[in-house]
């Protein structure tokens, strides 16, 4: 294998398959990026056995890359990431010398690595699928931006560590939450899925994947098996393991009537509920009380070694019932930070009945948050 490539397309390259390589592997192989160059085009693919990433540049313009000969190796990840990033020339040439050397240089550069024979790299099967749905890059990430912090961190509730997408029809269902919480996001798809899908997508890794694309115009197209999931954009092929188990059904969560409804300024909310948080002592659960009286909401905190805090703010209510209720702030803030919209409703169903977030401006949206015991 030997080639010449502009820096600034392989580096590009290297920091999204990068994303896939793990330095707790046990596996040496897996540390590695695996290049495949032929006539047509260069691949670079990296995993860690829980995700892979492939990534190609097309052969045919030789001011990007100029092929001198075909071939395959496995270099070492960090290293090559490290190297290409550091040199300063506009172009770097890359060289396979007596099998598992690999030499990489420039004018007045020159590294030497020990390579891998890729005969030593797993099968990998990115796969398509022929019953697959679309979604923009904005959308999907819209998604993610809007559940993902919901999901749980606790390994021992590993189903609720991922998104769920629920696809019926031409409907996208997306929910996550931690027991402590939910989000809820529907998404109406262009085209109807020709088979209902109900899967757990592990949040940690479709949050990558948002990362690594742009916002371009081309459609992300999304490949579902029995274990894993394959997105598909541009030259960038991402594909994830699934998470085994039944989701929880969160439906039987949200409440179907409220005593009564709160419309706030969600900056001017999101900003109360930040001050009267400040002297929490718990950071983890920061507990806030909200107390409606007439057209005003009073916001409080307290700590018995730091002290109190109150803050009025007037609010439009739906009607005149007065209500008091304990919540985290944390909570609470990360649901109010997950609109896009100016103005949130907040539904009371009783002290210690969950709160729930929609706003009139973007009703594709559901956040709910648990309450707290104070007493």
């Amino acid at each position: 294998m030997k080639f010449t490539i502009k820096k600034e397309i392989l580096l590009e390259a290297l920091n999204k398959v990068s994303k896939a390589i793990s330095t707790k592997n046990v596996i040496p192989v897996l540390a590695g990026i695996k290049f495949n160059l032929t006539k047509k085009r260069l691949t670079l693919t990296a995993s860690d056995n829980d995700i892979t990433i492939e990534t190609y540049i097309d052969c045919n313009n030789e001011e990007i890359i100029n092929i001198k000969q075909e071939g395959s190796i496995i270099i070492q990840g960090k290293y090559i990431l490290d190297i290409v990033r550091k040199l300063p020339d506009n172009y770097i040439n890359i060289e396979v010398v007596d099998e598992l050397k690999i030499l990489i240089y420039t004018e007045n550069s020159e590294f030497n690595l020990n390579g891998i024979s890729e005969k030593e790299y797993p099968t990998i099967e990115l796969t398509e699928s022929k019953n697959y749905i679309e979604l923009s890059p904005e959308t999907l990430k819209e998604i993610v931006n809007q559940t993902a912090f919901a999901t749980s961190l606790d390994e021992n509730k590993a189903i609720l560590n991922g998104i769920n997408f629920n696809i019926s029809g031409d409907i996208l269902e997306c929910n996550a939450t931690d027991s402590y919480r939910l989000a809820r996001k529907i998404v109406k798809l262009e085209t109807a899925a020709s088979e209902n899908q109900n899967i757990v997508i592990p949040s940690r890794n479709i949050v990558e994947f948002t990362r690594i694309i742009d916002d371009s115009e081309e459609k992300i197209a999304i490949h579902i098996f029995n274990n894993k999931i394959l997105f598909k954009y541009q030259n960038l092929s991402f594909q994830s393991r699934l998470i085994n188990g039944t989701y929880p059904n969160t439906s039987n969560l949200l409440p179907k009537e409220s005593l009564v409804k709160i419309h706030f300024n969600i900056n001017e909310f999101y900003d109360v509920v930040d001050r009267v948080s400040i002297l929490t002592s718990d950071k983890d659960k920061n507990v806030v009380t909200l107390e409606s009286n007439g057209k005003q909401v009073l916001m409080k905190s307290s700590s018995a070694e730091i002290g109190r805090v109150e803050e009025k703010m007037n609010v439009e209510k739906d009607n005149d019932m007065d209500i008091k209720i304990s919540f985290s702030a944390k909570y609470m803030m990360e649901a109010l930070k997950s609109f896009s919209t100016k103005t949130v409703d907040l539904y009371f169903v009783g002290e210690i009945k969950p709160i729930l977030l929609r706003s009139s401006e973007d009703e594709s949206l559901t956040q709910l948050v648990l309450p707290i015991r104070t007493y």
